[in-house]
């Protein structure tokens, strides 16, 4: 008698002749793995339910266990149990079952079997699958990428998905946690071989160091790195999903008041006019620094009053340019088209560097001029001019329309892709404040 616990853990087994059949699932639940949330102390197994013929329910049955609890790995355990769990649903939607005798089918799958390979010889020996063979795949895993060459190709994956500005920061976070590895875990070379335990104790000493808000950008970045690993089957499973953020609040830029813009244009237009057109492009164009950052002199149509660029959540984008700004840009006539616009040299220059370092040389232009001048803390940046023109747009429209009507001549403006984004966004701000409530109370 050939039960189903025998077939699921048999050493030599064709896995091409299970066929699927549907018309069986009703009478069982589909095969799942118990990981003991990756404890390698406890047993791990693969469960299912079955009608029980006495009963007429569904009741659990007998763990299946096999060979797994031999391996002290988490990527040897799970390749094993996920071989188990294959096998048992393709019994079962073959109809074999736990309480009853399977030695009728089991012979008509046999024969089945031995049909199949003379059939097509090749195609078996591409799909067989047998347990005597797990030990060389295991040591074939075990030989796989470093952890530097696995997030080398999780990086290659993610050049042609993500912009230059967030491939940057997947690098330097992989860079980090490699070096944390290197001087705290020097035996773990392969990626395989990388645990959760050691990326929640890297994830720990960036915390120590830094904020929780810093920990949880490194999770973020490294879980979209380990989910390539996963699409790839370079690893088994992204267990970064698995590590929970930690409560961070937000650091927000603030608006600044209309004392303090206009006390930073009179100063900037005496000391740095070309960081003051900067800074009007993020507050009359409402840009974001780094895409003021990336404008060329060609970007600039000025016969059509429109500039266009990379936006956010767009990889090309138009705006007008009103009025208000157009009068103070300089004559572009002579400039090369294919310079950048703001360069630290003057408008329309050669500046061969990424453009998150452009971004950075202007904040730190931003914060010798301005802050340190005069005293601003670090809830005020360039950002911040884009929040102070958004509120003061918002407000100067909310006076004479409804809110909705007012969100939806502003979203024309700012380029949220959506009323809720908008909304979002001017609640984070603290643009949209009721009327006096005064005479309520």
């Amino acid at each position: 008698m050939q039960t189903i616990y025998d077939l699921i853990t048999l050493e030599v087994q064709n896995e091409h002749d299970l066929e699927h059949k549907p018309e069986h699932k009703s009478l069982f639940s589909e095969p799942k793995i118990y990981d003991a949330k990756g404890d390698l102390t406890k047993r791990w197994y693969v469960y299912f339910t079955f009608v029980n013929p006495k009963t007429g329910k569904k009741e659990r049955c007998k763990n299946i266990y096999g060979k797994t609890n031999r391996y002290k790995t988490k990527s040897e355990r799970y390749y094993i149990l996920n071989i188990y769990k294959k096998r048992l649903s393709k019994l079962l939607h073959e109809g074999f079952n736990p309480y009853a005798d399977n030695q009728e089918l089991y012979e008509k799958r046999k024969a089945n079997q031995q049909a199949t390979k003379k059939r097509n010889n090749f195609v078996a020996n591409k799909t067989s699958s047998s347990l005597s063979n797990i030990d060389n795949t295991l040591e074939h895993l075990k030989k796989e990428k470093t952890i530097s060459e696995a997030f080398d190709f999780a990086l290659s994956i993610k050049k042609n998905v993500v912009g230059a500005s967030t491939l940057s920061d997947y690098k330097s976070r992989c860079n980090k946690l490699i070096e944390y590895l290197d001087t705290n875990y020097p035996d773990i070379n392969t990626i395989n071989q990388l645990e959760k335990k050691h990326v929640i104790a890297f994830l720990n000493s960036v915390l120590q160091s830094t904020s929780a808000r810093n920990r949880n950008n490194y999770r973020t970045c490294l879980g979209s790195i380990f989910q390539s690993l996963e699409d790839n089957e370079l690893i088994s499973v992204n267990f970064i999903k698995r590590i929970k953020p930690l409560q961070a609040t937000p650091q927000k830029n603030k608006t600044y008041s209309a004392k303090e813009q206009e006390m930073i244009f009179n100063y900037l237009e005496k000391n740095d006019k070309v960081l003051l057109l900067f800074i009007k492009f993020i507050s009359y164009n409402l840009l974001r620094p780094i895409e003021v950052c990336r404008l060329k002199v060609k970007d600039l149509n000025l016969e059509q009053n429109i500039v266009q660029f990379q936006a956010k959540n767009k990889a090309f984008k138009t705006k007008i340019i009103p009025e208000i700004l157009l009068s103070e840009l300089p004559d572009l006539s002579k400039l090369d088209p294919n310079a950048l616009l703001f360069t630290p040299n003057g408008f329309g220059k050669q500046w061969d560097t990424t453009e998150v370092n452009r971004r950075g040389y202007f904040t730190n232009r931003f914060k010798k001029v301005i802050k340190d001048e005069f005293g601003f803390n670090d809830n005020y940046g360039l950002y911040s001019f884009r929040h102070t023109f958004i509120t003061k747009l918002y407000r100067a429209l909310a006076k004479d329309s409804s809110p909705y009507a007012a969100k939806s001549k502003l979203m024309l403006i700012t380029g949220h892709a959506t009323m809720s984004a908008l909304e979002k966004y001017l609640r984070d701000i603290d643009a949209e404040l009721p009327q006096d409530y005064s005479e309520l109370l």
